[in-house]
């Protein structure tokens, strides 16, 4: 054996060994997290069915829950407090004061608001009233959480509030006071999934905050949410910050606006229970930016409710965050793209999720879109499965601006499709694993030309996909497409319009459209609509007659029989979900390419189906 065979075998080995220790290293953590989170389940199991047996509904209950939560994580941090200024009183001979803790960033706790005080209450009918007389001398004696706190147990059964103590004094975690976020987090999840469409209103996903957070790479500025919910980016911008071994507080400021007067306070406790603070206001965000920081921000994070109807146009013409105009349409989704827009300053940059019909949305929302990426700041577009949000079932796409883009980048944007990415979790429900994540986040980081992360241990699927550690075109996965090219496309942000399946491209490319093809698809589309729950939100509807009116007026006369089945489509109440979802995985690439062709057949195989 030579010396440079002996090297190269040598090389070999030791990447073998960190790959698989890192694999190792990777499985330590999972098998922590799961066993947190299977004792946060038994809790959770049990609170559930303590719901179960009452009259209380889901969103009372929640309440209630994350305001005890924030109790205990209180608790925790007023004890901490309180052992050091008896250590530091034994030496220097002081009576220990509210505002001893207050200059320790502690929240200062009167008798009566103690845990323990709480759980050694007999009379369990009067327990109720006893926590809100806890929240109440809390926010006396603390300005900065007035009109915060939960007050609403004086109704609730006693008995329940009492096992409710119990479960959650039984949580036991290590001594930093930040890991009660976790079981924060983690019931925050719960009762979204248990609400579902509401839920989804005020939380997106966990999976799908990381990987907005991991591609935009917040680690110094200013955030903004302008439909905070409870404030998941700021949770997770916050974490990023701490991977790259910076101080949150010191690095990053967060700015977040909601609806939604309960969703505040869930959003200020979420942040104060790890560890950190921000600016959060309630107002309508369609109406008023109730910052006044127009183009002053870093970045942008945002999950904002889709396709909302009936904003007063007329109260926002001169509202300088629109700076495209207003669209004719009934229709809010180019109303938030211009907020994501224009709140940035001339270097920063957004990333929030959208509807996929925004990506090929005609007239004046197509007016504002060419504008956008005529102005170069679209950086990156990305597909995402079905089923990987509570109250969407359909598929979403994430969308990147970057208003500080490299000269050579200005002209292009990357887009990926990753719905063929994802962990099934349950029956009707996907996630990102951190694997998964962590991939799809280095395919932009090496469009970026930077090193990929391998913490998570991605670091073989970059490999088998990126050979050189260099970003190129993968088919059916990644392209980076020019503006000329989207021009050609009718400025479709969809990333489907440019990663054909390579089983769809071949057929297409042979104008051999069979019937196989459409049973395949079809056979995928019931497999969708097993997933979806019965109960639909009028998104459904509002995106399904969008699309099919956008699908009629575009239609050449010669495809009548593609009109007539899609005007027979708009009132079946049961087949606008069928619709929407031909649409949104059929239509957006049959109909520009074939004209309609396996789209009709597509159809016409749904329509006998639901007769």
């Amino acid at each position: 054996m030579n010396a440079d065979t002996k090297k190269s075998s040598q090389k070999k080995l030791i990447d073998t060994l960190n790959n698989q220790a890192k694999i190792n290293e990777c499985a330590n953590v999972s098998a922590s997290n799961h066993h947190i989170e299977k004792e946060l389940d038994k809790i959770w199991k049990s609170a559930d069915e303590l719901r179960a047996n009452s009259k209380i509904r889901p969103n009372e209950y929640s309440s209630s829950i994350f305001g005890l939560l924030y109790l205990k994580y209180l608790d925790h941090s007023f004890s901490k407090a309180y052992n050091l200024l008896v250590e530091k009183r034994s030496k220097e001979h002081f009576s220990i004061k509210a505002e001893d803790y207050h200059a320790l960033g502690v929240i200062y706790l009167p008798d009566n608001s103690r845990y323990g005080y709480l759980l050694n209450i007999i009379d369990v009918n009067s327990i109720g009233r006893a926590i809100d007389s806890a929240f109440i001398s809390i926010e006396r004696e603390n300005k900065e959480l007035r009109n915060r706190l939960p007050i609403t147990y004086s109704n609730m059964d006693g008995n329940i509030l009492l096992h409710l103590l119990q479960l959650i004094n039984s949580i036991t975690l290590d001594s930093d006071d930040r890991i009660y976020g976790k079981p924060f987090e983690f019931f925050i999840d719960r009762f979204a999934k248990a609400e579902g469409r509401r839920g989804g209103e005020y939380y997106t996903p966990t999976s799908i905050v990381h990987l907005i957070v991991d591609i935009l790479e917040p680690l110094q500025g200013s955030i903004l949410d302008p439909a905070c919910g409870t404030g998941g980016f700021f949770i997770q911008s916050s974490e990023f910050v701490k991977k790259h071994r910076k101080d949150p507080q010191r690095n990053v400021s967060f700015y977040g606006q909601d609806i939604v007067k309960d969703t505040i306070k869930l959003c200020k406790m979420n942040l104060n229970i790890h560890g950190l603070s921000g600016d959060i206001k309630q107002g309508n965000t369609y109406y008023k930016d109730e910052f006044d920081m127009i183009g002053k921000f870093d970045f942008v994070m945002s999950d904002p409710p889709f396709n909302v109807r009936r904003v007063d146009k007329e109260a926002i013409r001169e509202d300088n965050r629109y700076p495209f105009g207003l669209p004719n349409s009934d229709n809010s989704n180019y109303l938030w793209i211009q907020i994501m827009y224009s709140m940035l300053n001339h270097k920063g940059k957004a990333g929030f999720v959208m509807a996929n019909s925004a990506g090929d949305a005609r007239y004046t929302e197509m007016e504002i879109r060419k504008n956008i990426i005529q102005d170069g700041v679209v950086d990156v577009i990305i597909s995402i499965s079905s089923n990987l949000f509570y109250n969407v079932s359909l598929p979403v796409s994430l969308w990147f601006f970057n208003k500080g883009k490299k000269k050579e980048d200005k002209e292009k944007v990357l887009f990926i499709d990753t719905k063929k990415i994802f962990t099934q979790v349950g029956r009707a429900h996907r996630e990102f694993s951190d694997q998964e994540l962590e991939f799809i986040s280095n395919i932009v980081r090496l469009y970026h030309r930077k090193n990929p992360e391998t913490s998570k241990c991605s670091s073989i699927k970059v490999r088998e996909f990126f050979p050189e550690m260099r970003y190129n075109d993968i088919k059916g996965l990644c392209k980076v497409v020019s503006i000329n090219e989207i021009e050609e496309q009718g400025w479709s942000l969809n990333p489907e319009r440019y990663l054909i399946d390579e089983k769809i491209s071949e057929i297409i490319e042979s104008g051999e459209y069979t019937t196989g093809l459409v049973v395949d698809t079809a056979t995928e589309l019931i497999q969708d609509l097993k997933n979806v729950e019965e109960n639909l939100s009028d998104d459904f509807v509002i995106m399904f007659e969008d699309k099919l009116d956008q699908i009629i007026a575009n239609t050449s006369e010669a495809n009548t029989h593609f009109k007539t089945m899609a005007e027979h489509l708009k009132p079946k109440s049961k087949q606008r979900l069928v619709g929407d979802l031909i649409i949104e995985k059929v239509i957006g690439w049959s109909v520009p390419i074939v004209g309609g062709a396996v789209a009709i057949l597509i159809i016409q195989y749904f329509i006998n189906l639901f007769k």
